[in-house]
């Protein structure tokens, strides 16, 4: 769990091959419970493991919210999708390891196929880091890319 429930992260868009430095794929399935300025409830299945999450909503800078995640059984997670807001989204997920930290990079499917977004958690707000080639232009402030406002309504 994340120092004090706030989870700080930063997005972008990816410009480049980003696929010879993956150190780790997984597929997740996610879709929302609760859909609120101030807060989401997300079911997500991530390969073999599930979890429940409660979501605050971003702060005034937008690069930190508080969230509470907890692990929940594959069934359940299952069952609670059929109970979730219509959509859903499906992604790949992969881990890449670049100068002391860790990006993670979504390959989006279904409505969102092309989409392909970064994201960088960080400890602090003020954690300097550095930007690898493929990164394209930062969008952690557009509310276009939430994961939320991606959900492929069918």
């Amino acid at each position: 769990m994340k120092e004090n429930n706030i989870e700080i992260e930063r997005k972008f868009l990816v410009a480049g091959n980003f696929y010879p430095y993956v150190a780790k794929k997984e597929r997740i399935i996610q879709a929302y419970l609760m859909i609120s300025p101030q807060r989401t409830i997300r079911v997500r299945i991530k390969d073999t493991s599930a979890s429940l999450t409660i979501k605050g909503a971003n702060n005034i800078n937008n690069f930190s919210h508080y969230e509470y995640e907890y692990s929940i059984p594959v069934d359940e997670a299952r069952k609670l999708i059929q109970l979730c807001l219509p959509g859903k989204i499906e992604k790949d997920r992969y881990h890449i390891p670049f100068k002391n930290h860790i990006f993670e990079v979504d390959v989006f499917h279904g409505q969102n196929e092309g989409l392909i977004i970064a994201e960088l958690e960080l400890p602090s707000e003020n954690t300097p880091f550095e930007l690898p080639e493929w990164l394209g232009r930062e969008v952690t402030k557009n509310p276009k890319y939430c994961n939320v406002n991606l959900i492929n309504r069918t």
